[in-house]
């Protein structure tokens, strides 16, 4: 079906340079023609309540919604939905502020039939002229769309748009007919490709609830590797959730077989410089792995500052205290890192621990299940540093440790090899997905015929998921530091 799509039968300059062309008799169109575009107003997350008015957050529109608003988390009361700005069928809701370039202007299309509201920090566009929701809601957040509210954005650390300019996004319009067509090819195809990714995404669950399990099993001696069955002799661990160890291991705290626990103590600027070195941030730690996609670049004078009380090396492991807590890896083998805020390193004494047994205690039942009762704060889980420094380590003799270590390693790279498959099977779908609905909506392909061929099909729940059940879990779930940037904790030291 798909692989048949062809282009129009004729095209017309689009007028817009990174359009190019357009489908000769559609029509190019700025919002600002559209409708009415004005500002949201509201209130904030106390005037919440279990039901109510539903009323979209400005973070929802990055959380939940992708294209379309179908149902809403939060409430208001009627009484406060008042002060409120009320939205409409059909009212497309524009994100006015964002963390970064890219993500600027996100917006979906309301489909809630019943009264509802919005938030402040919105602008909100009210058609004025024939459409169909759907259609817009593909059309205005496609990636083309993105692309030319990215070059409206203004600022640095928070970055703006403006109802003034966004006025001019330019959005092709086919005729009624045609919308319908395009969204009822783009709904079909969109349910195989979430259905396909989530049939994904439950391998990956399953794979790593089965790394883990190994990992557990090891690190806490319920297994001795070398023989694969139960150690001759056990006794009391000490610590309640953990039950019985072999006879000759200990639990030891993080301070007493570490040689350094370093806290990052400064504070991240506004704006970061290009340069050489490179500033790990909480982002860049995930499930283990290191990824400095997450980071910033940095000159050397910013460097020599953060490295102040010592620049990380390998052989260390990085751990994040907030944004989440809890998140390790190994440090990689390069002189061009330094940390940000909440970022901090644990360094293991060579002659007493090995850092890959560190990391794999991080993840393992003991320590994460202290990290779990130790985290506090309302808005992010946040660690003190006497609480790392206490971090429970199980412990056993250093030969042991490599050989545990090389045993889970062997036991598990295929494991890792299965799921990093996935995730990039994953990653190039979704990529595949972005470019179909770009080049659907612009009329770079023809989809009239294939719509008129396709069966009918009744609504699915998964049509209605929210985006942090369909995306991947990284894009919604990263509190990054930069949300946090004003908050000190003087319980650190």
């Amino acid at each position: 079906m798909i692989a048949g799509l062809k282009p129009y039968p004729a095209y017309k300059d689009s007028g817009v340079e990174w359009l190019a062309q357009v489908p000769e008799h559609w029509e190019m169109m700025p919002i600002g023609r559209m409708g009415q575009l004005f500002k949201g107003n509201g209130g904030n997350k106390g005037d919440e309540v279990p039901a109510g008015v539903p009323c979209v957050r400005y973070g929802d529109l990055y959380t939940r919604h992708e294209f379309f608003i179908r149902s809403t988390k939060a409430y208001v009361s009627e009484e406060r939905a008042a002060d409120y700005t009320s939205i409409r069928y059909g009212d497309i809701l524009f994100a006015a502020s964002g963390e970064t370039i890219e993500d600027i202007g996100r917006s979906s299309v309301n489909l809630i039939e019943t009264d509802a509201c919005c938030g402040g920090d919105m602008l909100v566009l009210r058609p004025k002229m024939d459409a169909v929701s759907e259609f817009l809601g593909y059309a205005s957040d496609s990636a083309t769309s993105r692309h030319q509210k990215a070059c409206m954005g203004r600022g640095f650390t928070v970055v703006h748009i403006y109802g003034s300019q966004l006025k001019i996004l330019a959005l092709p319009i086919s005729p009624l007919p045609e919308q319908a067509a395009i969204v009822r090819f783009l709904d079909y195809v969109d349910r195989r490709i979430r259905r396909y990714i989530r049939a994904k995404k439950k391998l990956i669950k399953l794979l790593e609830e089965q790394k883990q399990a190994i990992i557990h099993q090891a690190v806490t001696g319920q297994i001795n590797v070398r023989t694969g069955k139960p150690y001759g002799t056990y006794k009391p661990s000490g610590v309640e959730w953990l039950g019985d160890v072999p006879e000759h291991w200990e639990v030891r705290r993080a301070k007493a077989v570490c040689s350094a626990v370093v806290d990052c103590k400064n504070r991240t600027p506004d704006e970061f410089d290009s340069g050489e070195y490179t500033v790990v941030r909480t982002t860049c730690i995930r499930d283990g792995q290191f990824d400095e996609t997450g980071g910033y670049k940095t000159d050397e004078k910013n460097y020599r500052v953060w490295t102040a009380r010592g620049a990380p090396r390998s052989g260390d492991v990085f751990f994040t205290r907030e944004a989440p807590a809890g998140e390790a890896c190994l440090v990689p083998d390069r002189s061009d890192l330094c940390m940000g805020q909440r970022m901090m390193y644990l360094r293991p004494d060579p002659n007493v621990l090995d850092a890959k047994f560190l990391l794999l205690n991080v993840y393992g039942p003991l320590t994460s299940t202290y990290l779990e009762l130790a985290t506090n704060g309302s808005t992010v889980g946040h660690l003190r540093l006497g609480q790392v420094d206490a971090l429970p380590i199980m412990w056993c003799p250093l030969d042991e440790q490599r050989e545990i270590v090389a045993i889970v390693d062997e036991a598990t790279r295929e494991i890792d090899e299965t799921v990093a498959d996935a995730r990039m099977e994953i990653s190039l779908i979704e990529e595949y997905r972005t470019r179909l609905i770009a080049d659907v909506v612009t009329g770079k392909l023809d989809v009239r015929e294939a719509a008129a061929s396709l069966p009918d099909e009744p609504e699915e729940s998964d049509a209605t998921e929210d985006l942090d059940e369909f995306l991947s879990a990284d894009y919604q779930a990263d509190d990054g530091d930069d949300h946090h940037d004003s908050e000190e904790h003087d319980d650190d030291q």
